[in-house]
């Protein structure tokens, strides 16, 4: 089921890219396996599937242990508590929600002691609900000048959520805004930052985000089903 479910998602992102003038490749697509046992992991591993997202520290580290680590790539897309990033530097391929000064600082120590550079997004909060996370639009550049002088941290672009809503459309003003604060940042931003990453869109709204300049979209009840 994972498998067909895998595919239609895929064939869909390459329609969707198609009818916006873009290449079949130029999103990718993180299944979103929070909650999700192991051995849904392994089916869509079975299916091709390289890139999985988790919203807690202690899930990722607990399923990193139990998958091997040359055949994933872990994303951690949830708010990261920064007495958590002990849990999830070891395996973490791309952060996709930094959006506070402490955290980068905890990063940095803990990247650190690691002896490696963390790939991160900043993730901009573009919705008026208070239950989200992120850095204003206005504040992102500012926060990037301060970022970029932690040396273990490694800026690759920016992620953002849509509101809450039945209406894909309604997630589009906050897409094209922060594919415009993109541009923004690759004409002022600091040097060494690359601005290639806009991870946003999920199951209800990616077909939105890829028409507004997503590479990354996150999919979970697409690829796995509704959780319990």
């Amino acid at each position: 089921m994972i498998q067909q479910h895998l595919e239609t998602v895929r064939r869909h992102v390459r329609e969707v890219c198609a009818g916006a003038g873009r290449s079949g490749d130029a999103v990718r697509i993180v299944a979103v396996s929070k909650t999700f046992a192991v051995d849904r992991i392994h089916e869509a591993m079975e299916a091709g599937q390289v890139d999985f997202g988790e919203n807690y520290a202690q899930e990722l580290k607990t399923k990193a242990e139990a998958v091997p680590p040359e055949l994933v790539r872990w994303h951690f897309i949830g708010h990261l508590q920064s007495n958590k990033v002990k849990f999830v530097l070891p395996a973490l391929h791309l952060l996709h929600s930094l959006d506070r000064l402490s955290l980068a600082e905890e990063i940095q120590k803990r990247a650190s002691a690691l002896e490696r550079t963390v790939d991160a997004l900043i993730e901009v909060h573009t919705t008026d609900e208070a239950t989200k996370s992120g850095v204003s639009p206005s504040e992102v550049l500012g926060f990037a000048r301060v970022v970029a002088s932690f040396d273990r941290i490694r800026i690759r672009g920016l992620m953002t959520m849509g509101p809450f809503s039945d209406d894909p459309e309604r997630a589009r003003p906050c897409f094209r805004q922060v594919r415009e604060l993109q541009t923004l940042m690759r004409r002022e931003g600091p040097d060494g930052m690359t601005w290639d990453e806009l991870s946003m869109g999920m199951s209800g709204d990616y077909p939105v985000a890829i028409q507004e300049g997503a590479t990354i979209v996150r999919i979970g009840t697409a690829i796995f089903g509704q959780r319990g």
